[in-house]
């Protein structure tokens, strides 16, 4: 953790986070837990109605004290907001247009010097700033899910960021115990979604092509080359058994692998019937009430019940 507090980075001033789901609320907690006022902006009433509880379950979850969500207040307007905010953080639903509204209206209300930052999962961030005027405090922000413990955030340059801009966001995310990483340039997917996502189209080819079942897919990823992922990234793993293996086994099998430009009709035919996943009971697996209680609570027990100490 960078040495100076993360409520000295931001002159005293609040923050704001215009979204109180799950991701943007979690946004807010780890600026609270680290010493920040926070305003959430979330216009849906039972959303904001459950915010405490949601607030104090993430709290005890990271054994951090409970009179830190006092620091988080939770209102249905941007015009409510604070004259002073030092940085605002977009955490909306992925929708360009709802974000571009979002950020004409943070550009009308926030102070000159508020950093503008966006927590888009794969929108070119440049998309989303369309109309902000000063676009060098216009920066990406994208946080993982669960942002409490899945530590990383990409810190996205975009056209017209300034270098101070990435700098001061870059030293806020370390301050508040996140794990920042520079993209410098502004890309769908940004870095991790990309990498991410064409892992997914070979999965869904294999399944589609009928080599093997979903869970098969999983296993195998869970239980070989993802177990290692956590210790030794991709390239890393490539120096370490010769880029000469790997060059003759790109000579074999890039020829061979999936290049859908769209999406695969499988997941098409998928969600046209109404099979979206978990929520549904249906998705690439089946799911009953009791294997999704089961996928939760290990995501709970190997990602959340981390302590929330500094990275």
């Amino acid at each position: 953790m960078a040495d100076t507090r993360p409520v000295d980075l931001l002159a005293g001033r609040p923050a704001l986070v215009v979204g109180g789901g799950r991701m943007g609320l979690a946004i807010a907690q780890i600026l609270a837990a680290a010493g920040i006022a926070v305003m959430v902006v979330e216009p849906n009433c039972a959303t904001r109605e459950t915010a405490a509880e949601r607030l104090a379950q993430i709290f005890r979850l990271q054994g951090q004290p409970q009179a830190r969500i006092a620091l988080v207040k939770v209102v249905a307007d941007i015009r409510e907001a604070p004259g002073d905010v030092a940085i605002a953080i977009e955490a909306a639903p992925e929708s360009a247009e709802l974000k571009r509204e979002i950020f004409r209206r943070l550009d009308e209300f926030c102070p000159a010097d508020a950093i503008f930052a966006t927590n888009t999962s794969v929108i070119p961030v440049h998309r989303i700033a369309a109309d902000v005027r000063d676009k060098s405090r216009v920066v990406g922000t994208h946080f993982w899910n669960p942002p409490y413990a899945v530590r990383l955030v990409e810190v996205v340059r975009s056209e017209g960021t300034s270098e101070e801009t990435m700098q001061r966001t870059i030293a806020i995310m370390a301050a508040v115990g996140q794990q920042p990483v520079r993209v410098n340039k502004d890309i769908p997917g940004f870095i991790g979604n990309r990498l991410q996502h064409a892992l997914k189209r070979e999965a869904i080819a294999l399944v589609q092509a009928g080599v093997c079942d979903a869970q098969t897919v999983d296993t195998v990823v869970k239980s070989s080359f993802g177990a290692r992922l956590g210790i030794m990234g991709p390239l890393e793993q490539s120096d370490l058994v010769g880029l000469n293996l790997t060059l003759a086994i790109h000579e074999v099998i890039l020829p061979d692998l999936d290049t859908s430009r769209a999406p695969q009709k499988l997941l098409v035919d998928l969600v046209a019937a109404g099979h979206t996943g978990v929520t549904a009971g249906q998705g690439f697996r089946s799911w009953t009430p009791e294997t999704r209680t089961e996928l939760q609570t290990r995501l709970d027990r190997t990602l959340g019940g981390k302590k929330g100490t500094r990275s």
